[in-house]
C-alpha cells in the first residue's frame, strides 16, 4: 500500500474513487468543498470515470443522489452542517426508499451563531433519518469509512444509504498518513454494485412509485426500515472482519482502548477522541486504570458490544461534543438508555459537554473529567451534567459583554424630546 499525506477531504474522495462511483451529485458548503473539488478534477482529467453533476442545492442533490441509487448506479456525495439540514427532507425519503449509497458529512457547528467549526449537532440530527452512519477519529478512517460504507449499504439485508461523519477543519483540513490500497484488493474487498431488483431501463420503463398509505402499511414499510438497519450491526462485524483480513486494519464497530482492566471509561467519538486516548496513557503512567471507550458505527446503535465492554466498570465519564436543548448530550442519554437494567453495567454516568464550535478540550479537563467520576462512584451518586468551561473564559465572554453594551450605548441614535415642540432638543 503506498502511505500519502492527505486531508480528511482528500482522503474521502480517495474512498469514493477507489469505490468506483458512478455519479456524483454535488453542492459545495465549508468545509466540505475540497471533497468535491478533488473528484471533479479528477473527473475532468478522466483519471476517475464516471460522471459529476452540480446541483441547486442540497435538497436537489440528495434528491438526485437517492434517484441514481434507485435504478441500481453506485452513488456517492458529501455536505457538512447547514446543508446537511437543509437536505433533511431527503434523508427521510431516500432511507425510506431504500436507496443504498454514501454521503460524506464534515461536522460543522450550527447557526445561530455562526462557526466554522465542528462539533456534531449536525450529524446527530440525522440519526433518526434512516441513514446508517459511521464515525471517524482520523484520516485513515475516512478513507476506510467510505469503503465500509458501500459494503454495508449495498448488502442485500441492508440496502439502506449510510453517512460517514468526519470532523470539520480537525480532519476535514489536516493532513495525516494514509495508506492508499491498491485498487485490485479494493475491488474484491468492493466488487461492483449488485442491484438485485431495483434497476432501470429507460427502454422498459418500470414504476418504483407508492400511493400515500394508511398507517397500518405505513408503520409496516417503518418498521423494515428498522429491522435492515439492526441486520448492518451482524452485517458490519462481517465486512469489518473481511476488511482486516484484507488491508490489515481493524475498524470494529466499537473502538476499546486499555479498557480491559480500567475502573473508569472515556466515552466519546471523533477526532476529539485522540485526545482522549493520550489522555489515558498519561493517567496510566499515573498509576489510574483509566479506558476509553468509541463508537465508531453509531446507527445502528451497538448496544451489546457496548456493554460488554463496560461490563464491571465503575464509572463512565460521558463527552458529548453536541447538546440536545433541554435535556443535554445525546450520547449520554443514549448510552444510559442502552446500559439500563443489564446485569454489570457501569453504577455512574457523568456527563460532560465539551467541544461545541469546536472549542478545545484540554488534557487538564480529561484528567479533571476522571477526578468528578471517581467522586460520584464513591459518593454512589452523579452529579448534574456540565459544561466545560474556564473560568477564564467566562471572565473573557464578560469582557465581550461589557465592551458590546457601551458600544449600544454609543450609537444609540438621538430622538427628539416631549418639550422638542419648544425648540429644545435632547435624548432620552
Amino acid at each position: 500500500m503506498d502511505q500519502t499525506l492527505l486531508t480528511g477531504n482528500v482522503a474521502a474522495a480517495w474512498g469514493a474513487r477507489l469505490a468506483a462511483v458512478d455519479y456524483i451529485p454535488a453542492f459545495p458548503i465549508t468545509p466540505q468543498t475540497e471533497i468535491i473539488e478533488t473528484l471533479g478534477a479528477w473527473v475532468d482529467t478522466g483519471e476517475m470515470p464516471g460522471r459529476m453533476v452540480t446541483l441547486e442545492s442540497e435538497h436537489s442533490m440528495l434528491t438526485a443522489a437517492g434517484a441514481a441509487a434507485a435504478t441500481g448506479v453506485r452513488v456517492f456525495s458529501a455536505t457538512s452542517s447547514q446543508g446537511l439540514l437543509h437536505a433533511m427532507e431527503m434523508l427521510y425519503t431516500v432511507s425510506g426508499w431504500r436507496a443504498p449509497f454514501v454521503l460524506v458529512n464534515v461536522s460543522r457547528g450550527l447557526s445561530a451563531p455562526i462557526t466554522l467549526e465542528a462539533d456534531h449537532n449536525d450529524i446527530l440530527a440525522a440519526r433518526d433519518s434512516g441513514f446508517l452512519q459511521i464515525h471517524c477519529a482520523d484520516c485513515q478512517e475516512v478513507l476506510d469509512g467510505v469503503l465500509l460504507a458501500y459494503r454495508l449499504a449495498e448488502d442485500p439485508g441492508v440496502r439502506l444509504p449510510v453517512l460517514v461523519n468526519l470532523d470539520g477543519f480537525y480532519l476535514s483540513f489536516t493532513r495525516e498518513p494514509v495508506s492508499l490500497p491498491d485498487p485490485a484488493a479494493v475491488a474484491r474487498f468492493l466488487p461492483p454494485f449488485d442491484p438485485g431488483n431495483i434497476r432501470f431501463a429507460a427502454s422498459a420503463p418500470e414504476s418504483q412509485a407508492v400511493a400515500v398509505l394508511g398507517g397500518s402499511p405505513y408503520s409496516y414499510f417503518r418498521y423494515e426500515t428498522h429491522l435492515a438497519a439492526q441486520n448492518a450491526l451482524a452485517v458490519y462485524d462481517r465486512v469489518a472482519g473481511e476488511f482486516e483480513s484484507l488491508f490489515g486494519r481493524q475498524r470494529q464497530a466499537v473502538e476499546a482502548y486499555r479498557t480491559g482492566d480500567a475502573d473508569i471509561v472515556f466515552y466519546m467519538m471523533g477526532s476529539f477522541a485522540t485526545k482522549a486516548r493520550e489522555a489515558v496513557d498519561r493517567l496510566r503512567e499515573a498509576g489510574q486504570k483509566v479506558g476509553l471507550l468509541r463508537p465508531r458505527l453509531l446507527r445502528p446503535f451497538p448496544t451489546d458490544a457496548i456493554a460488554a465492554a463496560l461490563d464491571g466498570v465503575q464509572g463512565v465519564a460521558v463527552i458529548d461534543q453536541n447538546l440536545s436543548m433541554g435535556q443535554g448530550g445525546v450520547l449520554h442519554t443514549e448510552l444510559a438508555a442502552s446500559l439500563y437494567g443489564r446485569p454489570g453495567a457501569p453504577a455512574i454516568l457523568t456527563s460532560f459537554i465539551g467541544g461545541l464550535g469546536g472549542r478545545e478540550i484540554t488534557p487538564e479537563e480529561f484528567y479533571q473529567m476522571v477526578a468528578v467520576t471517581r467522586e460520584a462512584v464513591t459518593a454512589g451518586k452523579a452529579p448534574p451534567p456540565r459544561l466545560l468551561y474556564t473560568e477564564a473564559e467566562l471572565r473573557e465572554i464578560r469582557k465581550l459583554q461589557a465592551v458590546a453594551q457601551v458600544e449600544r450605548e454609543e450609537t444609540t441614535p438621538l430622538r427628539w424630546s416631549e418639550d422638542s415642540n419648544q425648540g429644545g432638543a435632547g435624548h432620552e
